[in-house]
């Protein structure tokens, strides 16, 4: 993609390291970044990484830079022709505002803070057509004060390059620089020197004479310019003159963040540069302008990212908290300090990657990025359930690698949990109007994959499905059923309904024989395709994070295990005392460790109890949060599996891993049939004698059904490509 970022300037500051990071992390994936701002010290950095800079006065609100800054940012624009514009800052986003619609240019902006919004001030402001948010109280203050619509918002977060900032760098450059005694304690504060944002600096110059007898001979070094840059110089030198020696440096504005970091023992900061100095694993105390955390530790992780490391909400730093916390630090065992500092560096790890930050950028240039096609996606989305999830995932996946002019809206159950999961854009299921426009902007409306066609779950759940196909229709928009599983359709209305809107589709592509099948029984006689089911694409998670993920649960390494997949269901008798003999005698007989997955959490994990509770032999569960991908390569560990759930059998299956089927509905039975798999029984009137049986017959014969479940799974990922394939063809013809 093509992307200009606008901003104010590239001086030091939180929201501009941030933007700097951004922008050399979307380089390096292959992306051609731009930047227009008002200049500043990143400049060379941001040129030396191939990005392209422009000048503009885009920093200051008097009428005439205004009009000049718009000036040469239209010229930036009809020059770089970027697919989005990203713009972080007040006055860039207002100027943005005024071109890109004129322009015909999807613009973007990020919030990296909150803004004065009395009077004229408001009207100043443009959120674009997405906004990026750095922390949820952000998010929350957006919605609330400029009454921007949730769906609309992405929070991300401040990412981190965790390789420039190490603990492998010692700052041994800047300790030299400043003529700083490596033996004696070096404490290290960076941030803008400007009136809103110094207030910790002017206090650590106050508290500097109390530190320097608290802890003898420590230095202060202070990084960053601003307005307020040589009054805070003046009071440090003055300090330095009462004690005698250079107790506080004040190096002016750097680019050297990470040296800077690096020199120090103790880190004192906020926002971003707190997060960097975690990284570069430094005992942190967060403190700012907006409040006081103090220490940081695991106890205060949660409120840490409520604020975006901020400290917005929380009581003001004062002297006398922020001189007993540097003394509270420095007076920390090694054991004590070291701890915190690994604990600090993992946070980054776990939740502020700068890969992530990116990943999150793209996803929102991705919901308005324009294309040739608009395909909006009809499905059992946004239910927490990991086979449908994989679906979803599955698709978007295979549109993407067919084709990059193909843009996806999802009918969701929780549209901001499938925008931040998959980087689609989603609108509610249930809200009628937002439906109806979709679905009228839309070129094709694709339903499917899964189950959609059945009366099984309800016919209000059918007659959802067929509304929106009917709605599509009435509107003249092709629908194409998506490697759908049909049946079973009961009653004989819902199967008149069915046969109705299943002859007027624009094409009809199914997952297996058994629903070609049942689409005849209804008197169908339109041509269908049997494919394969969408997820036979999905690439899974890879062998060390399926492996860090059987450690969280606890099963013994090494351990050969079968993966046991049950659900909720109703009139199934003693099902699930049977089903716990089958797994202890696969464990006392066959050496199987049992490991249990949740499919979908909040329906099968009393399931999951309940059979765990009446076995005799030891379990465990995987209870951790999993995506499709992830549970697809825990099951590709496995040496059986035994599901009750479809997508169980099909995500072994896509990893060719032997599986037995509990059945509770015919369209267990019919995937089973068509991957020659055995079932166990049908839970309905589950013989558990004879479930083992079948199970022992299957180990005798492992190698066998192994080799036959390969060549089967290989057949049918080379299927599922046809579903794209079909797809583009009915998306062209729509532009004939």
């Amino acid at each position: 993609m093509k992307i200009l970022m606008a901003t104010m300037g590239l001086d030091i500051g939180g929201a501009e390291t941030h933007i700097v990071e951004l922008a050399k992390e979307l380089k390096s994936e292959g992306h051609s970044i731009a930047i227009i701002s008002n200049g500043g010290v990143y400049v060379p950095e941001v040129e030396a990484a191939g990005i392209r800079h422009y000048t503009a006065p885009l920093n200051r609100r008097s009428i005439s830079a205004m009009l000049q800054g718009r000036k040469l940012l239209r010229e930036a624009i009809a020059r770089e022709r970027p697919d989005v514009v990203h713009a972080h800052a007040r006055i860039p986003a207002f100027l943005c505002g005024t071109l890109c619609r004129r322009m015909k240019v999807p613009f973007v902006t990020t919030a990296h803070w909150v803004f004065d919004t009395r009077g004229a001030l408001r009207y100043l402001t443009n959120w674009g057509e997405r906004t990026v948010a750095v922390s949820e109280d952000i998010k929350a203050y957006l919605i609330r004060e400029y009454g921007l619509n949730a769906e609309h918002i992405t929070v991300t977060i401040n990412g981190i390059d965790t390789e420039k900032f190490s603990p492998r760098l010692d700052g041994a450059g800047v300790l030299t620089e400043f003529d700083l005694n490596p033996a004696r304690p070096v404490l290290s504060y960076v941030s803008r020197m400007d009136e809103d944002r110094a207030l910790v600096a002017e206090q650590l110059i106050e508290i500097a004479p109390e530190l320097d007898r608290a802890i003898p001979g420590i230095q202060l070094l202070i990084a960053g310019g601003g307005n307020v840059f040589q009054r805070l110089k003046e009071r440090a030198e003055a300090v330095n003159a009462q004690l005698g020696r250079r107790c506080v440096t004040m190096t002016g504005p750097r680019t050297d963040i990470n040296e800077i970091v690096a020199a120090g023992d103790l880190f004192v900061g906020v926002s971003r540069a707190a997060l960097e100095a975690m990284a570069a694993g430094k005992c942190v105390i967060v403190a700012g302008n907006e409040g006081y955390q103090g220490i940081f530790g695991p106890e205060k992780l949660e409120e840490a990212q409520a604020g975006n490391f901020c400290c917005r909400g929380l009581a003001r730093s004062t002297p006398e908290r922020l001189l007993a916390d540097v003394v509270a630090a420095f007076g920390l065992s090694r054991g004590e300090r070291e701890a915190l500092e690994a604990y600090g560096r993992q946070v980054i790890f776990d939740f502020y990657s700068v890969r992530r930050m990116a990943a999150d950028c793209l996803s929102v240039y991705e919901q308005v990025r324009k294309r040739k096609y608009q395909v909006v996606m009809s499905g059992y989305y946004g239910f927490g359930n990991a086979g449908d999830d994989a679906i979803l995932d599955s698709i978007q996946q295979a549109i993407r690698a067919a084709s990059d002019d193909v843009s996806v809206t999802v009918l969701s159950n929780d549209p901001e949990l499938t925008r931040r999961q998959y980087g689609l854009d989603a609108i509610p299921r249930f809200r009628v109007l937002r439906v109806f426009s979709a679905l009228r902007r839309g070129d094709v409306l694709l339903s499917g994959g899964g189950s959609l066609l059945q009366d099984t779950t309800s016919t209000r759940s059918l007659l959802y499905y067929l509304s929106v196909i009917r709605c599509a229709q009435w509107l003249h928009k092709p629908v194409m059923l998506y490697a759908n599983g049909i049946g079973p359709v009961r009653k004989p209305a819902n199967r008149r309904r069915v046969r109705q809107v299943v002859e007027r589709a624009a094409l009809v592509t199914l997952r297996d024989h058994a629903s070609a099948r049942e689409l005849a029984q209804m008197g169908i006689t339109r041509p269908v395709q049997v494919t394969a089911d969408p997820v036979f694409h999905l690439e899974p998670a890879g062998r060390e994070r399926s492996l860090e993920l059987l450690s969280s649960a606890g099963l013994p390494q090494g351990r050969p295990f079968v993966a046991v997949s049950v659900r909720d269901w109703r009139d199934v008798g003693d099902f699930y005392a049977q089903l716990a003999g089958l797994c202890g005698h696969l464990r006392k007989v066959h050496g199987l460790e049992v490991l249990f997955l949740l499919m979908q959490p909040d329906r099968d994990r009393v399931a999951t109890a309940r059979v765990r509770d009446l076995m005799d032999e030891p379990s465990w569960v995987l209870d951790a949060p999993c995506t499709p991908r992830e549970l697809m390569g825990v099951l590709g560990q496995a040496r059986l599996c035994l599901a009750m759930r479809l997508h169980t059998l099909i995500f072994a299956a896509r990893m060719a891993v032997p599986a037995m089927g509990l059945v509770y509905d015919p369209k267990v039975a019919s995937y089973l049939e068509e991957l020659d798999l055995p079932a166990a029984g049908d839970v309905a009137h589950f013989d558990g004698a004879e479930a083992i049986r079948r199970a022992d017959a299957l180990m005798e014969n492992y190698d066998e059904v192994l080799a036959r479940l390969r060549k089967k799974s290989a057949q049918l990922s080379r299927a599922a490509g046809e579903n794209e394939r079909l797809l583009l063809e009915l998306l062209e013809k729509t532009k004939r």
